[in-house]
């Protein structure tokens, strides 16, 4: 979802495009996890990143929910978060060495940190977000940064998914709160509860799925 943030003071005045390069490259963070900790309910998920975490699991989205995610309401629109759990507040999916022991299925804002998405005028961009990390950088392109196969397919659903979201809360107004319990049912079930198929493409299950959901909200 949308933060309303000032680009002046978080970021280094640029747009990037995975094509670019930025300085992400930390070494392999050499063991350290502040990103991973104390995060609140921020790091939302989207239906990609639960598809790639049951799938990656061979797991159900409700085994997920029992310990390693949270839902929570975001201007108006219930989704899953990571949770952060024990007494330092981390991820539940950190191992007891501090790394990720879901680095290849990990969750899209955690694959693209330090980075943060900009939409504008119907897409999005990239921007480096310089007080997050104090690590000293070296530059890698994003694309390979992110580390994703299809970045353009994933980048369209980034986009369709977003503005998806954000059209719903424009509406907020407009639905009574039997209308929006409605809606909060039918984006869970659809697009998080109800598993993907793992020998289809996903992109075009999200389409299918999509379609549906545009004509039954409609």
């Amino acid at each position: 979802m949308e933060r309303q943030v000032d680009m002046a003071e978080v970021s280094d005045g640029k747009r990037y495009s995975v094509q670019d390069m930025a300085k992400l490259g930390c070494n392999d963070c050499e063991g350290c996890s502040e990103c991973c900790t104390n995060m609140g309910n921020s790091i939302v998920l989207d239906p990609y990143d639960v598809y790639q975490l049951t799938t990656g699991l061979n797991c159900t989205f409700e085994t997920l929910l029992a310990d390693k995610l949270d839902l929570n309401v975001y201007e108006g629109i219930i989704l899953p978060n990571l949770k952060m759990t024990g007494p330092k507040l981390q991820c539940g999916f950190l191992d007891e060495h501090g790394r990720c022991s879901v680095h290849v299925h990990r969750p899209g804002f955690c694959r693209m940190f330090p980075l943060g998405r900009i939409y504008e005028d119907g897409g999005f961009q990239y921007f480096l977000q310089v007080n997050e990390c104090g690590r000293n950088r070296t530059k890698v392109k994003i694309k390979k940064w992110l580390d994703l196969p299809n970045i353009a397919s994933y980048e369209n659903f980034v986009n369709e998914w977003h503005y998806f979201l954000k059209h719903i809360t424009s509406q907020l107004a407009q639905y009574s709160a039997e209308e929006m319990k409605r809606i909060n049912m039918v984006i869970l079930n659809v697009f998080f509860m109800t598993l993907y198929e793992k020998n289809r493409d996903f992109y075009e299950q999200f389409g299918e799925r999509m379609e549906g959901v545009k004509k039954e909200l409609n």
